[in-house]
């Protein structure tokens, strides 16, 4: 991909990279869903990234970050996957929660919960599905019941993403008696909190990346709503289109995904089948043109321009693509795509295993293509 970059952007690149590679650790870390050991590694590695004031450079510096803009973090990225560095354990916080608190937060909320996520003090999951709501968020039953400068939350939240070692979580909530898209909010619970209880789901990789949580008459302050009462559905729309249109999966992580393809492909193409070969390009041009559209949805965010339902189109792409990506690395390998990898090899197979998830995670395929269709579209119900 060949864009133009000012001095200053080029500049910038030069300072992450040089500092990555000061501190990326030389040996990979156990993944952040393995264990608790794991999990706090990644924990220290958020607080090295902060004490480099690298946590999230796009957030203002009062609240932990370096005020940059989004190319600069497209930039940041790229240079971060390039160096191989640990991924990001509270992706669900400073991805998704974060940019929304920015945006509907009050100045005493963002004070509070902003710089302890930015350093990896505080680790956030995401609560939203229920065992009888998962793509369809609208049908959540949790509730919450005001009592004074409280809420009183009780319900059952599955498929929750870090909760396990995770320090908070962010839940919808409905008042008793509403439905639908009405009378909801967006409501922050610590996962220690009396009345809380984490239950992990083991993977099939047998890490615990999710949980399930039963609530049972917890009480939180009203200050740990997010905006206004009964706006819960508007905000959550918002991260949802930070999750599927831009902070959620960078481009980054698919070109270097890719140019790991196009190493393997040249590693094994004696072996392989010739045809797979137009399946490399694909992924490569594919992950390219996935970074081009990032880049043009930040440079209209950056002239004032709103996250719409073009993000559901951004999200099925990303999730295709990486499923696509990973089943040619594994037709190239064959059945050596399931012997066991070495630390600090490719694991194919595993990674194959996740992005299958993809079509999945942040509002089903199923989901985007009826959104694009009757918003996008104008096509009727």
């Amino acid at each position: 991909m060949d864009l133009s970059y000012t001095p200053e952007q080029q500049a910038f690149r030069a300072e992450v990279r040089a500092w990555l590679e000061a501190h990326v650790p030389a040996e990979p870390l156990e993944h952040f869903d393995a264990t608790r050991g794991g999990f706090e590694a990644h924990r220290e590695w958020e607080r090295t990234l902060k004490s480099g004031d690298w946590g999230m450079v796009t957030w203002p510096k009062e609240y932990g970050g370096r005020g940059l803009d989004l190319i600069e973090w497209l930039i940041f990225e790229e240079e971060y996957y390039r160096a191989g560095a640990p991924g990001r354990v509270n992706q669900n916080g400073i991805f998704l929660l974060g940019p929304t608190l920015i945006e509907f937060g009050t100045p005493e909320q963002k004070q509070r919960f902003l710089p302890p996520m930015a350093s990896g003090e505080e680790i956030w999951a995401q609560a939203w599905s229920e065992p009888q709501a998962g793509s369809d968020l609208a049908g959540v039953r949790a509730t919450a019941v005001r009592d004074g400068d409280e809420y009183v939350l009780n319900g059952h939240k599955i498929w929750s993403s870090r909760a396990v070692f995770a320090d908070w979580a962010f839940g919808l909530f409905r008042e008793p008696g509403t439905e639908r898209h009405k009378g909801m909010s967006l409501i922050f619970f610590p996962l220690d909190a009396p009345g809380v209880t984490v239950n992990a789901i083991r993977k099939i990789n047998g890490h615990v990346g999710f949980a399930e949580i039963f609530l049972e008459d917890v009480r939180v302050p009203a200050f740990n709503r997010l905006g206004d009462e009964g706006q819960g559905w508007h905000i959550c729309m918002a991260t949802a289109g930070f999750e599927r249109g831009l902070m959620l999966r960078s481009p980054a992580r698919y070109q270097v995904a890719a140019a790991a393809l196009a190493g393997l492909w040249q590693d094994h193409k004696q072996d392989a089948d010739p045809v797979l070969e137009a399946d490399v390009v694909r992924a490569f041009m594919n992950a390219d043109a996935y970074a081009l559209s990032i880049y043009q949805t930040a440079s209209r965010l950056m002239a004032g321009a709103k996250i719409g339902p073009e993000a559901s189109t951004n999200k099925i792409f990303w999730s295709e693509l990486d499923i696509h990506l990973h089943q040619t690395a594994l037709s190239i390998l064959g059945p050596k795509a399931e012997l066991v990898v070495q630390p600090g090899e490719h694991d194919w197979l595993d990674d194959y295993i996740f992005a299958l998830a993809g079509p999945i995670y942040a509002g089903s395929n199923e989901i985007q293509r009826n959104i694009i269709a009757e918003r996008m579209l104008g096509l009727p119900r």
